[in-house]
């Protein structure tokens, strides 16, 4: 079975090229992505054992996300939606260039994925699982996937597999209220949390540097281990007590989309492979590293997902040793 098992939807991406408008461009450019499929994707290149469980129409688009998965070496694990009103959910993407900004469009109402149910999922791939990983995204989506969530980190915890999760707020989706009242609801069940500084602050209400925000997320949840991502200052975890910084390898963009999903999976997949899935502060420090230089790679690549290798990540973390900002 999978050491790492995500939960989410999978979207397609259209994207006309850079340079050109939505409203007037003729071709697009199609590319597969979806924040939890994109972390096991990201940690399948650290040579994880990755698989994603996610509902998907029955029709060519829902089989072209499963030929991009496996395209990625993740095993999808789905059930398939044969209903007349089966649709996967899309998403239009204009890159921006200064002072226009990258816009997103998405067309994602009453996707399949929306009526998910747990007893449709295969739920021993999830038990059996050394993490199971998922993101705020999903039970934003409607009332059956933020129970389908919370039965799944229940199902996870119940069989001590270590439960991961991302805030990833998602403003076009929900509001900061009803976020925060889903977030407090599931976070009791959380091992692993990934939170954006500007989210602990502005949605959970916690006051003050990142340092404050972990410690208040890691008492108030009872948390084993807390990541507060920074942007360009870069990330700050907190184990055991023990503060750890990690900076940024490179800021270069080709597409920045993804980004934040190959650093959970930069993470994920270096604490699985070398870490044995236990969150230490040696195990979290060098997780960080990894999760950093795989968001510095993803970066230079168009599309949601991190195409690499374990040896281009380590030789990311060997050139920039002396170099990155700490």
């Amino acid at each position: 079975m999978a050491e790492l098992v995500t939960f989410g939807e999978t979207m397609l991406r259209l994207s006309p090229p850079r340079g050109t408008r939505l409203e007037t461009e003729g071709e697009l450019d199609a590319q597969v992505g979806g924040a939890e499929s994109n972390v096991a994707a990201a940690a399948s290149c650290l040579g994880v054992d990755a698989a994603w469980c996610s509902k998907l129409p029955a029709n060519p688009l829902g089989r072209r996300v499963v030929r991009a998965l496996r395209g990625h070496d993740v095993t999808p694990a789905v059930a398939w939606d044969d209903s007349d009103t089966a649709r996967l959910g899309t998403y239009y993407l204009e890159y921006g260039a200064d002072p226009r900004e990258t816009t997103v469009v998405y067309d994602r109402a009453n996707a399949s994925i929306t009526t998910v149910s747990t007893d449709e999922l295969d739920t021993e791939r999830v038990a059996d699982a050394e993490v199971f990983h998922t993101t705020g995204i999903t039970p934003a989506l409607s009332d059956a996937t933020a129970e389908t969530t919370r039965e799944l980190l229940d199902i996870a915890a119940d069989a001590d597999t270590l439960c991961s999760f991302d805030l990833n707020y998602r403003s076009k989706l929900w509001s900061q209220e009803a976020a925060a009242v889903v977030y407090d609801n599931l976070l009791p069940r959380v091992d692993l949390l990934f939170a954006p500084h500007r989210d602990g602050r502005a949605i959970l209400g916690y006051e003050g540097d990142a340092a404050a925000v972990a410690r208040g997320l890691a008492d108030d949840y009872d948390l084993d281990a807390v990541v507060v991502t920074r942007g360009a200052e870069g990330s700050l975890a907190l184990v055991d007590g023990d503060l750890i910084e990690e900076g940024i390898y490179s800021d270069e963009t080709i597409d920045a989309i993804g980004t934040g999903d190959a650093f959970v999976g930069g993470f994920l997949g270096e604490l699985l492979a070398n870490g044995d899935g236990m969150l230490t502060p040696a195990t979290v420090e060098t997780a960080q590293s990894y999760a950093a230089a795989a968001a510095a790679v993803k970066r230079t690549i168009t599309g949601d997902v991190l195409v690499s290798t374990r040896a281009e990540i380590e030789s990311v973390l060997a050139d920039d040793a002396d170099g990155i900002a700490r």
